[in-house]
């Protein structure tokens, strides 16, 4: 498989469409990148933003991914619409949402380093001014720990939008649940659990998984309910 944060960023090789994903989605997923683009680089039409929305559709397409689909990237993008009052600038956040995880393998340990080598090559190419190329590398890097500084809006916002699975409703968490262990079917079963319950309890450790006052009222409860939930269900004899 080639390097797959080294390939063209635009993916300007005049694809008619990005394959296995229907037009009426791809069009979708387009109309949400080309607002969120053009924002960022202040109602510049060129260079043309289509062809950078079809290649970031293209990757979170990927056979390997099982949870960090395009289902994962929608549902990311849905919950900033939810929680954009609480952002400092909403559309880097929606740019840090596309590239947050668009360089993925599951054997790798660095992802988010190279997604945000990708945004960073990308969004330059784009016609971002540098400065807010910089800010949306730093959201997507933040996605390592999910550890947003308290007088940090948009880092608490993608941060929070990216852990909302961790709220679903217990079929919908049990769902998420297994899409994880299917993208790490490599895993033997007793390393996937050991590796597993370790990344629970440290999530359960944290003081806040959410930190903008909607996550805090309506994600918080529900959330450690479900990751006390797995864990039992990893570690139990």
């Amino acid at each position: 498989m080639p390097d797959p944060d080294t390939s063209d960023a635009s993916g300007a090789s005049d694809v008619p469409g990005v394959p296995g994903v229907d037009a009426a989605r791809r069009e979708a997923l387009r109309h949400r990148w080309l607002p969120a683009l053009l924002s960022a680089r202040d109602g510049a039409c060129d260079p043309p933003p289509s062809p950078y929305a079809d290649n970031l559709i293209e990757r979170w397409s990927e056979p390997q991914r099982k949870y960090h689909t395009l289902d994962h990237l929608t549902a990311v993008l849905d919950r900033v619409e939810v929680l954009e009052d609480h952002a400092a600038d909403p559309d880097l956040v929606r740019l840090a949402a596309w590239f947050h995880d668009a360089v993925y393998l599951p054997e790798r340990s660095t992802n988010e380093e190279r997604s945000a080598r990708l945004a960073e090559r990308a969004l330059r190419e784009a016609g971002v001014a540098q400065e807010k190329v910089a800010e949306v590398v730093r959201l997507v890097l933040l996605t390592v720990t999910h550890d947003p500084a308290d007088d940090d809006p948009n880092g608490q916002v993608l941060c929070d939008a990216d852990l909302a699975i961790l709220a679903s409703a217990p079929d919908a968490y049990a769902a998420y649940a297994a899409a994880v262990r299917a993208e790490y079917g490599f895993v033997p079963d007793e390393a996937f659990r050991a590796g597993r319950a370790a990344v629970l309890r440290q999530l359960l450790d944290l003081p806040r998984l959410f930190r903008t006052p909607y996550g805090q009222r309506e994600w918080e409860g529900r959330a450690r309910e479900n990751l006390r939930a797995e864990l039992t269900g990893l570690t139990k004899d």
